[in-house]
């Protein structure tokens, strides 16, 4: 990759903070901004710290992610997750940078039985959902060979995810209550960071039609909350610590602001065609995140354990409470 560095738009979520560890380990030069400088609500300027900085690529994790939340604030979202999202693209565009823009399985409704690839048609239920598919339009328009990928339900060792929210009720609950009839493919973010990467390498050294465009990128293989729940408790009680009960019960029965798709399964098939990248099967990366939360060490609020770069191996290809929420990246 070039010397000059990866600009990673959004500092301090899950995706961001696993593409920082990488970068570090990898000695790739990146610059991670956070809102503070770079305000995707508040454009002014965006074009001159770009340049100042002068990335050979961009990838954009930033985006307003509370989903029940941004039921209230439709205006704000749509500011950050479409409006925003243009800004930064459409600077990238007129610098000639490579964009990779992050984007999410909530721009489907959930109605398809089977995973959805790209060629399916949108229909989000909430507004998170729709100022992302908004976003990915005006990404795209603004910036045409940029690269659009669709993520879901991920879990990393940082911040607020479904992972790290078991694991909390596993200390303060004597029985967890977990949705049963709602599909996804749990995503590392590890696992997808590599993936972003080696996509951000290539969209630098080769043509880059062949990388523009929407792609789903997902952990291998499919669950439902409760049984990604289960396999979470299972592990933990393999290590040796308690485990709470586990309860399956109804979307009906948690009843939430925002609506959330039945099925957000994603085929991940085209990326795997066009980049030869496949994720890890979710259940293998389970256990790789659980042994840095519950393993040898103690963790801090944030996750970060002591000295795990020097233990992490490099990645291969392969609820907000009982809820869970879309990825915050």
């Amino acid at each position: 990759m070039s010397e000059r560095p990866i600009l990673i738009a959004g500092r301090n979520g899950q995706l961001a903070r696993c593409l920082r560890d990488l970068a570090a380990v990898r000695g790739l030069p990146a610059v991670a901004l956070g809102r503070r400088e770079l305000d995707l609500e508040n454009r002014e300027g965006i074009d001159k710290l770009i340049a100042s900085i002068a990335p050979s690529a961009i990838i954009n994790t930033a985006a307003y992610t509370a989903v029940d939340q941004a039921e209230s604030e439709a205006a704000k979202v749509f500011s950050i997750n479409r409006d925003g999202a243009a800004a930064l693209a459409d600077v990238a565009w007129q610098m000639n940078i490579p964009l990779i823009h992050l984007s999410t399985d909530y721009v489907f409704d959930g109605e398809k039985p089977d995973a959805y690839d790209e060629s399916d048609v949108p229909a989000p239920l909430n507004v998170y959902g729709a100022s992302k598919l908004a976003g990915e339009a005006a990404v795209l328009a603004a910036h045409p060979l940029a690269t659009v990928i669709r993520c879901s339900w991920i879990y990393s060792p940082y911040g607020s995810n479904f992972v790290r929210t078991m694991l909390r009720l596993c200390e303060t609950q004597a029985t967890v209550r977990v949705v049963r009839d709602q599909l996804g493919n749990p995503t590392y973010a590890y696992d997808l960071a590599e993936a972003v990467l080696r996509i951000a390498d290539r969209s630098v050294t080769d043509d880059r039609r062949a990388t523009a465009g929407i792609f789903h990128l997902a952990g291998r293989g499919e669950t439902n909350w409760h049984d990604f729940a289960q396999a979470i408790f299972c592990a933990r009680a393999r290590r040796g610590a308690r485990i709470p009960a586990l309860e399956a019960i109804t979307t009906e029965e948690y009843p939430t602001a925002a609506r959330r798709p039945r099925n957000s399964r994603l085929d991940s098939s085209k990326a795997e065609r066009v980049f030869g990248i496949r994720l890890a099967s979710w259940r293998h990366s389970l256990e790789a995140c659980l042994d840095q939360l519950v393993g040898e060490g103690e963790t801090d609020a944030e996750g970060n354990r002591a000295g795990w770069r020097q233990r992490n191996a490099p990645l291969s290809d392969h609820a907000r409470g009982q809820q869970a929420v879309a990825p915050d990246l």
